[in-house]
């Protein structure tokens, strides 16, 4: 049997296997540990042992567990729900205000926790019935949620960008300075797409009433006051990291404690805060353990056989795809992925494969690191199984049916795909920040 046929047989396979709903995890290690012992006998059953121990030497993970705990103190003490009152008062006698107020609280819940899973639950059951209270088309801000929430993958810290730094062995630090200028991009563009909106037709948006915002200066200066703790924290962490102070694990650990420490400040840290928080970090840093112990064991024996050039001649040589061509059909394969699996298991499945291909024709991995990282967030909203258009319907209030998440999320998709189109023709819109930086 030759390789490539292995290798088809492998990737088929574990294809297969996810189709019936197996954990992800559970597939790709499956098939990895199954073709090393055919491939290889009884030493195959080493395997998954040496990838399970390189895993453990991997210092940056324990960046990981930090930053989920980070992000989901803040939420369970409430101070992301004090943010998001800020933003109410501050932003509220604009047209459209707390739509693009919104969007601001999804930037900065991003920057404390670094996934969509987070920004998401927040949007939706803090600002989305806030704003339907008010009047706001639901339409328009189911629309606002999701795409704001899809910036937590791209805005440091961003957790799926430490995943991919650790597998494309690229600097973390490049990676979260890469994603910041695609990312405001994309921010500033929903901010624009709402307010130029809600100006043509304003019923989709009606102002705030005075009785709601007007209090006493004082009250106001408060309230801003509370919404800094998050911003702190976030510069604190990343400010450090990036001019040299800490490690990437020593900034992760200042973020955690700092976190922890603004619970204590607002005095609420609970012994039920310390017990939802634990219990929720745990659970997401274990699926991230498992996936990554998968993909590697399924890399190391993807690699082991040529599969990764073989791949290379199929679009090289054999269909004579130009390097761009092959970067566009990479994009396009994570959209289609993207309707059936999340981002990290995308990640972990296209690996072996994209990676060492895209090194190969020239391009820099940081800049690719980023292209992939949008085209998740596109992948995340677009139907039929986008992973968030599920998430949004099980968080959002009766009303807001299955079409009305569907029809919202189009002119989102369409400026998500106007910056990765940016970011394909400049790449320096990616590169800049990081080479500044590192001098």
């Amino acid at each position: 049997m030759s390789y490539e046929l292995i290798a088809i047989l492998m990737f088929s396979s574990m294809m297969v296997l996810l189709l019936t709903g197996q954990r992800v995890f559970a597939a790709i290690g499956f098939v990895a540990a199954g073709a090393a012992l055919l491939l290889y006998g009884n030493g195959g059953i080493e395997m998954p042992f040496s990838q399970a121990f390189k895993l453990f030497n991997w210092f940056p993970m324990l960046t990981l567990p930090l930053f989920i705990y980070m992000g989901y103190i803040l939420a369970e003490s409430g101070i992301a729900e004090d943010l998001y009152k800020m933003l109410h008062v501050w932003f509220g006698r604009f047209r459209g205000g707390l739509a693009i107020g919104t969007i601001v609280l999804m930037v900065i819940i991003s920057a404390m926790n670094g996934l969509s899973v987070a920004g998401m639950a927040i949007g939706a059951t803090i600002a989305l019935p806030e704003m339907i209270r008010r009047g706001y088309d639901k339409v328009l801000i189911t629309g606002v949620i999701q795409g704001g929430s899809s910036l937590g993958i791209l805005v440091p810290p961003s957790v799926v960008m430490v995943l991919y730094g650790m597998i494309a062995r690229e600097p973390v630090s490049a990676l979260w300075l890469a994603g910041i200028i695609p990312g405001l991009l994309m921010a500033t563009m929903f901010g624009i797409y709402i307010a130029v909106r809600c100006r043509i037709n304003p019923e989709l948006a009606p102002i705030v009433s005075d009785e709601e915002l007007d209090m006493p200066i004082g009250e106001k200066l408060k309230l801003l006051r509370a919404g800094i703790i998050p911003f702190l924290i976030f510069f604190a962490m990343t400010g450090l990291f990036v001019t040299g102070y800490t490690s990437l694990v020593e900034s992760a650990a200042v973020g955690a404690t700092a976190a922890t420490l603004a619970a204590l400040f607002k005095r609420r840290l609970s012994f039920h805060v310390l017990h939802e928080t634990a219990r929720k970090t745990l659970a997401v840093s274990c699926m991230f353990l498992w996936l990554i112990l998968a993909a590697l064991a399924f890399g190391a024996v993807f690699d082991g056989i040529g599969a990764v050039n073989a791949i290379e001649s199929l679009f090289v040589t054999r269909w004579e795809l130009e390097p761009w061509q092959v970067i566009v059909m990479m994009q396009l394969s994570f959209i289609v992925m993207g309707m059936f699996l999340d981002d990290t298991a995308m990640l972990v499945i296209v690996a072996p494969l994209y990676i060492p291909l895209v090194d190969s024709l020239g391009f820099d991995l940081v800049w690719f690191g980023v292209l992939y990282t949008m085209t998740c967030q596109i992948a995340y909203i677009t139907p039929p199984f986008g992973y968030n258009l599920f998430l949004m319907r099980s968080l959002a209030p009766p009303e807001i049916s299955l079409v009305d998440i569907y029809r919202s999320i189009w002119p989102f998709v369409l400026m998500m795909a106007t910056t990765i189109a940016l970011v394909m023709i400049f790449p320096q819109l990616a590169l800049w920040l990081p080479q500044t930086v590192r001098g």
